[in-house]
């Protein structure tokens, strides 16, 4: 395989800071907000993920051109419930904005679970975002198709990548199977209300 074709999307990924969207009360919680959108640019970017994406895109019969840039945010964004919100779609325009948990969020789930399932939760809830969000390339505002097909496609990626990894059935369940309470304000945002598990 190319190198062209394994990087697939990559080329269209950056980061994009939008300072003055959700309050920063300091440099540390803004370099964590930097190296959060690094990690999540890395993760989106490698290998395996991208030939993954060629693969479902293709299954779905979703043009690469239809995707014209996908957005890593650096700050959180909360829809007007106060949910956090993973990501966004605009299918017109083709443009994807994936956006991180709160530093609040990942403290505690760093002091409870340790540093090594943050990442794994940062990442995979990124990807998941990510494959959620093309699919609205298609479906626009059937969210009912997408976030089956999202759960759906998500499940096969963790199943290939982490095949040797006991941890595996945790990783899907951490990002679909807990509790979500209220509804998604809009068709095309993907509202990231878990909490895996309770970090209280």
């Amino acid at each position: 395989m190319s190198m062209l074709e394994t990087r697939f999307l990559s080329g269209k990924m950056s980061i994009r800071s939008d300072y003055g969207t959700f309050p920063v009360s300091s440099q540390n919680q803004a370099r964590f907000y930097r190296n959060y959108s690094s990690f999540v640019l890395k993760a989106l970017r490698r290998v395996a993920f991208q030939k993954f994406l060629k693969w479902m895109l293709k299954k779905e019969q979703i043009e690469k051109q239809a995707v014209k840039a996908v957005h890593v945010k650096v700050l959180p964004l909360r829809n007007k419930h106060g949910k956090g919100i993973a990501g966004q779609c605009d299918p017109v325009r083709g443009r994807i904005q994936i956006y991180p948990k709160t530093s609040n969020f990942c403290r505690l789930f760093k002091r409870k679970f340790g540093r090594k399932a943050l990442l794994l939760y940062a990442g995979n809830r990124a990807r998941a975002a990510l494959i959620h969000e093309l699919l609205h390339l298609k479906y626009m505002e059937d969210e009912k198709t997408v976030r089956a097909l999202a759960q759906e496609y998500f499940r096969i990626l963790t199943q290939k990548k982490y095949a040797q990894n006991t941890q595996s059935p945790n990783i899907y369940v951490m990002i679909f199977n807990a509790k979500r309470s209220g509804s998604v304000s809009s068709p095309r945002v993907f509202c990231d209300s878990i909490i895996t598990p309770k970090l209280a």
